[in-house]
């Protein structure tokens, strides 16, 4: 394999992983990388979100994660205070979220300090629905 074509897989590997590239672009968004779900009651759901961040200092980390529905509309949001720097990937729970019953799937997403919602986002089916 020519050095050129090293150089390239090398620079794909690194955008693939969230590396920042030799042009300085750097992975803007945390990635929701798995969700349990569970019912809690009538309409109301648990949910355990692992968030992965390339970035994770008191200056800049994951700061937020949200469950919406297929309209977009906004059913919970757990607000993240600090940074997770020796925990990454991190699990987070939201409690008691409310879903109206014809809701069968919700997509489960990060948010990043700087940027706001965005990256990875996990779709996961509601139980019992």
């Amino acid at each position: 394999m020519s050095i050129g074509r090293v150089a390239r897989a090398l620079l794909l590997l690194g955008v693939t992983l969230g590396f920042p590239s030799a042009a300085g672009a750097e992975q803007r968004y945390p990635d929701v990388v798995a969700v349990e779900v569970r019912p809690s009651g009538p309409g109301t759901f648990d949910f355990d979100v692992t968030v992965s961040s390339p970035y994770d200092t008191p200056q800049r980390y994951a700061d937020a994660f949200r469950v919406t529905g297929p309209d977009g509309t906004v059913y919970g949001e757990r607000k993240l205070l600090h940074d997770h720097a020796g925990e990454q990937p991190f699990t987070r729970d939201l409690y008691g979220v409310r879903i109206p019953a014809g809701v069968r799937r919700v997509t489960v997403q990060g948010r990043d300090q700087k940027h706001g919602y965005g990256g990875a986002t996990l779709e996961v089916a509601l139980p019992g629905r």
